[in-house]
């Protein structure tokens, strides 16, 4: 640890490019451990190696913005530039059919509706019947949509007019580098959103977002923590996901 301080210290005096190049070395595992749990949930049509090249980027551009003296550790700074430069690159990729896309906005609508019409979340079988299917064709729904889901906490919200940016549901949840007053506002105000609905989600949809996306479990972890089938917790995770969208977009487009 003492030789990794003393690199750091090293590359921030003189930004020399060998010592750049020793750091991103030594953090190369950490790029690796990221991308695989993020491929462990993905088709087998996304490849390994293309998530590890868009992580690297991000790991360069952490060691070249991190401040050490903000208190924060650098495998956490880090792990949020890996991880969105992973995420941007499957956008690129739009590796999520178009029928999927559909369907994810279809059911993230009527979530949408019923919430507002009842004043509260809607249980399966009115989302079901406002959609005019069956229970049963409603969970399979919510299959076909998990690869839309998947990622929702970390996908992009509309802007909000009043500068250039849009924001990111994960930065919402933690921002390591906020520092813009009114930025900050508007963290604090969706972080309180979010707080709320997710408070509102049943128990099993609570625990597996908890699971999911704080313990970074991957879906057949949890189903295996819960005693349920891999798809079976995706399907839950895609109720939870598409609930949770719904809620912020109301809020946030109110």
């Amino acid at each position: 640890m003492a030789d990794l301080d003393t690199l750091w210290t090293q590359y921030r005096a003189t930004g020399n490019q060998t010592f750049k190049d020793r750091l991103l070395v030594e953090y190369t595992g950490l790029v690796k451990f990221i991308a695989q749990r993020v491929a462990m949930n993905l088709p087998p049509s996304v490849e390994l190696d293309d998530l590890t090249s868009a992580g690297i980027m991000g790991l360069i551009k952490a060691v070249e913005a991190f401040e050490p003296e903000r208190g924060l550790k650098f495998e956490t700074f880090a792990t949020h530039k890996i991880r969105g430069a992973i995420l941007d690159e499957l956008r690129s990729m739009d590796w999520v059919p178009r029928s999927v896309r559909q369907k994810n906005r279809a059911l993230q609508k009527a979530y949408a509706e019923l919430e507002i019409s009842l004043g509260r979340m809607p249980y399966d079988d009115e989302v079901a019947a406002h959609l005019g299917m069956t229970t049963e064709e409603f969970e399979d729904m919510l299959g076909d949509v998990a690869p839309a889901t998947i990622l929702s906490l970390e996908e992009s919200l509309p802007d909000r007019g009043d500068d250039n940016k849009s924001l990111s549901l994960i930065d919402t949840l933690e921002d390591p580098q906020g520092s813009n007053p009114l930025k900050e506002i508007g963290y604090q105000e969706i972080k309180r959103i979010l707080k709320d609905a997710i408070g509102q989600l049943p128990e099993k949809e609570k625990l597996v977002v908890a699971l999911y996306h704080y313990e970074e479990l991957t879906l057949k972890e949890i189903g295996e923590v819960l005693g349920l089938t891999e798809s079976r917790v995706s399907q839950i995770h895609s109720k939870a996901m598409l609930k949770l969208r719904a809620k912020l977009i109301q809020k946030i487009n109110a």
